[in-house]
C-alpha cells in the first residue's frame, strides 16, 4: 500500500548529514558530489577494488530478466559521472537513456564522457531532484540507481517518485552499499570503510568530511528486507533483495 511520505518517518540515513546539518540533506549532497567530483570515478575503483563494475552488470543482468524485454527508455537517478549509463548504452544500444543528478560538478564529468561520442544520440543529462522528477507519469520501462538512495533526503518520497515514472510492469533496480553480517567480515567491512577509505579520500578528494559521511551513510541506511519494506511502502510490488560480495553490496529489484 503506497504511504505518503510527508506523513512517513526519517530512516537512519536521512538523518546522517555530510556536513552536519547546516542546510536541507539534499543541498549538503549536492554540494558534497561537487566537491569530490573529480576524484570520484578513482575512488569508486578504489574503494571497491575493481569490483563495482562486477556489481553493476550483475545488477542489470537481473533487471532485464525481470522486465522480461529490451528497455527503451531508461532512467538513472544519482547517476554521478554517468558510468552507469554508458553501460547500459552498450548493453542496449537501441535504448533511449537519461542521466539526472544533483551535482553540477558530476554532470559536468557526465557531459566530458559524452562529448567523446559526437553522434550519439540516445544519452542525455539532465540536472534534477529525484524527491520532484520533471517527468511525465509512466515514461521509462526501467529506473535504476546505484549507490545514491541512501542519500535521498526522503528515500520514500524517491521511491514514489521513481515508481510513478515507471510504466505499468516497469522494473525497478538499486544497487546499494550495505554492511556484512557475519562477524569476520564485518570486523574486516568496518576498519576498511571507517580508517582505510576516509583517509584515501581526505588525500585524494582534499575533503575531510565526505567520505566519513560514506560509512556512516551506509551503517545508518535501511538494509535487505527493511529496504524492500520502504519500496512496497511507496507501492512497488515483488520487491527482493541480493547480497553480494559478503555482504558489503545489495541489489535491489521491484516491479510496478
Amino acid at each position: 500500500m503506497k504511504q505518503n511520505p510527508e506523513h512517513a518517518a526519517p530512516n537512519g540515513a536521512e538523518r546522517v548529514m555530510p556536513y552536519g546539518g547546516h542546510s536541507a540533506k539534499g543541498q549538503e549532497v549536492e554540494s558534497m558530489f561537487d566537491s569530490i567530483a573529480p576524484a570520484y570515478d578513482i575512488m569508486n575503483s578504489c574503494m571497491s577494488l575493481g569490483m563495482h563494475t562486477h556489481w553493476r552488470n550483475l545488477a542489470l543482468r537481473m533487471a532485464v530478466r525481470r522486465l522480461g524485454h529490451e528497455p527503451q527508455r531508461i532512467l538513472d537517478v544519482a547517476t554521478g559521472t554517468g558510468d552507469l549509463v554508458f553501460a547500459m548504452r552498450r548493453r542496449h544500444p537501441q535504448a533511449s537513456i537519461l542521466g539526472i543528478d544533483l551535482s553540477d560538478g558530476m554532470l559536468a564529468i557526465a557531459e566530458k564522457k559524452l562529448a567523446e561520442f559526437p553522434d550519439e544520440k540516445h544519452i542525455s543529462f539532465r540536472k534534477a531532484d529525484c524527491l520532484s522528477l520533471p517527468l511525465a507519469d509512466g515514461e521509462f520501462d526501467m529506473v535504476t540507481v546505484a549507490y545514491g538512495v541512501r542519500n535521498f533526503e526522503n528515500m520514500l518520497q524517491g521511491y514514489a517518485e521513481m515508481l510513478r515514472v515507471l510504466k505499468p510492469g516497469g522494473v525497478l533496480c538499486v544497487v546499494e552499499l550495505s554492511q556484512p553480517t557475519a562477524a569476520i567480515p564485518l570486523l574486516f567491512y568496518k576498519g576498511y570503510t571507517r580508517g582505510l577509505i576516509p583517509l584515501a579520500g581526505r588525500l585524494m578528494s582534499g575533503d575531510k568530511r565526505a567520505y566519513s559521511y560514506l560509512h556512516e551513510s551506509i551503517e545508518a541506511a535501511p538494509q535487505r528486507t527493511d529496504m524492500t519494506d520502504i519500496m512496497a511502502r511507496a507501492g512497488f510490488r515483488d520487491c527482493v533483495w541480493k547480497s553480494v560480495f559478503p555482504g558489503a553490496v545489495c541489489i535491489y529489484l521491484a516491479t510496478k
